[in-house]
């Protein structure tokens, strides 16, 4: 990898979830390192405006509308982003969904299939399509971000942490798959975020015990273009 630690030149990154919160900050933060970004959310506006944010950096990035409630509109990126650049050296894959937390008895079918489908099926549909473009990277990272609060018998999260721990699963049987490749595959817990998704699952929780994501992005960096990624099957930041 480059040798200085902040450096991302001539860096091919995909990042999911780039239109608010940690994704967001990830995606500036690299593009100021001099990555090409590209920057994925569902909702267009939000990548309209992280265009702005870092064309104001004299950067530029390429936005890519994704919803991951539809795993099947994922494919196709793959073979996109390999005519226009040939390979991937990296993915940093921040997007996930909270879901409503409630009661498991109450728990209304559709709220799980949504959670499942967004944080894990999701998640197995870009490894697929992604797959072949980091394998023709000479030394591509693939970052999955986690949660350590999505914890077995946490009350009231039945949704989430079902969705995320079925995620962990297909990341590390990938990581297994991967181990004697080019490509190095890591699940990432970032500390309690100030984002809209920590706030939902935790609206009372104060300010000073919330890392700034341009903070937690800082971190994601360093980790991404290090020499020599700890043996941790989940990193944290």
């Amino acid at each position: 990898m480059n040798a200085d630690p902040w450096r991302l030149d001539g860096r091919i990154v995909l990042v999911t979830g780039a239109g608010d919160g940690l994704g967001r900050a990830t995606a500036i933060a690299l593009a100021q390192a001099g990555a090409t970004v590209i920057a994925t959310s569902r909702r267009r506006r939000r990548l309209e405006t992280l265009d702005d944010a870092i064309r104001a950096e004299g950067k530029t990035a390429t936005l890519l509308p994704l919803d991951l409630a539809e795993p099947e509109k994922i494919l196709p990126i793959g073979p996109s982003i390999y005519q226009r650049f040939g390979r991937l050296d990296a993915v940093v894959h921040c997007a996930a969904v909270m879901g409503q937390l409630m009661p498991t008895a109450q728990l209304e079918p559709e709220i799980l299939r949504q959670s499942i489908t967004v944080n894990a099926l999701a998640t197995q549909a870009l490894i697929a399509t992604l797959d072949p473009l980091l394998q023709a990277a000479p030394d591509a990272r693939a970052f999955f971000l986690t949660d350590r609060t999505a914890q077995r018998g946490k009350p009231y999260f039945a949704a989430y942490t079902a969705s995320k721990l079925a995620m962990e699963a297909v990341v590390l049987a990938y990581a297994a798959e991967t181990r004697q490749s080019n490509l190095e595959v890591r699940l990432v817990a970032p500390p309690p975020l100030a984002t809209k998704l920590r706030k939902a699952a935790y609206p009372g929780e104060a300010a000073d015990k919330q890392l700034a994501t341009d903070l937690a992005a800082g971190r994601l960096l360093a980790l991404l273009s290090a020499p020599v990624l700890p043996d941790d099957e989940v990193i944290d930041l």
